[in-house]
């Protein structure tokens, strides 16, 4: 098998509060048999999230399809063209940062100011 990034899109049913669908997609992302995480975030309003995930086996892939401690959930997953690794799926959101707004993503770290709610910018969260 190829390797390749996954995108996972899952919802999570009626029911379920937001704080426990955090939980339990984190749950999901965390599995080690899924393949690399590259990404993930949180729905706001519609509980569920997206991840992607750098797969290299048949096993990690099969494994995407899983719903693990999503059982009941809507999940669907879709390999992605050009992010074929993780190094590959940063380079596309900087490429696409660049060829269609003329950005970098230098740039815009050096001009973000820091925020509260951006976890990313707080003192101490430099390699999170």
């Amino acid at each position: 098998m190829n390797e390749r990034c996954y995108l996972v899109y899952a919802l999570a049913p009626a029911g379920i509060n937001a704080g426990r669908a955090n939980e339990l997609f984190n749950e999901y992302i965390g599995d080690l048999e899924r393949g690399l995480a590259v990404y993930h975030d949180h729905f706001i309003g519609r509980h569920g999230g997206i991840a992607v995930f750098e797969v290299t086996t048949e096993e990690q892939k099969a494994k995407l399809d899983d719903p693990g401690p999503l059982e009941a959930w809507a999940i669907t997953s879709y390999p992605l063209t050009y992010s074929r690794t993780a190094v590959g799926f940063v380079a596309q959101a900087e490429f696409t940062l660049r060829a269609y707004r003329d950005v970098k993503l230098a740039e815009l770290i050096e001009n973000e100011e820091p925020h509260k709610r951006r976890w990313w910018n707080r003192p101490g969260n430099q390699g999170a």
